[in-house]
């Protein structure tokens, strides 16, 4: 949380802001109600992910090691894929005692908008090797049909 509020420029630190070649200095920390959209609900990751078409399927793929099969939730809202799922770290380590800390810990999700139907009763999901694999069969579409114009 802490990078992407830096990024941002909600750590109350001045940033730059280049505006029609002009550059002035702006103090992004001053609107305080900008916090509110950086509640609970975004602390979570982003899931990476590949997508790709085969003839028969769209497939995401996404690596997810560590994460047990019981722990992901993938659901389609109209043409929405959303994979959630949550990490958690078997030990307890003080921040201090980190050289690096570069794996991420907690709650992840991860919404695309599919570009074609799917059968959405023959969708399987599988977990090999610490990848998952989202098979969506593509529907049967309808052929495009050409419509001429009358005068």
């Amino acid at each position: 949380m802490n990078f992407f509020k830096n990024i941002s420029g909600l750590n109350g630190k001045k940033a730059i802001i280049d505006i029609n070649d002009s550059s002035e200095e702006k103090n992004a920390g001053d609107n305080s109600g900008n916090e509110q959209w950086l509640s609970e609900d975004y602390d979570e990751g982003q899931l990476a992910i590949d997508v790709y078409q085969t003839k028969d399927a769209i497939i995401v793929k996404s690596t997810i090691a560590g994460v047990k099969p019981e722990n992901i939730d993938i659901s389609i809202n109209n043409d929405m894929l959303t994979i959630r799922g949550s990490r958690k770290m078997s030990e307890e380590i003080e921040e201090e005692n980190y050289f690096y800390q570069e794996c991420y810990w907690g709650a992840f999700s991860r919404s695309i908008i599919l570009p074609m139907e799917v059968k959405t009763d023959k969708i399987e999901a599988t977990i090999e090797n610490g990848v998952l694999t989202v098979a969506l069969p593509k529907a049967q579409t309808a052929k495009q049909i050409a419509v001429k114009v009358k005068d």
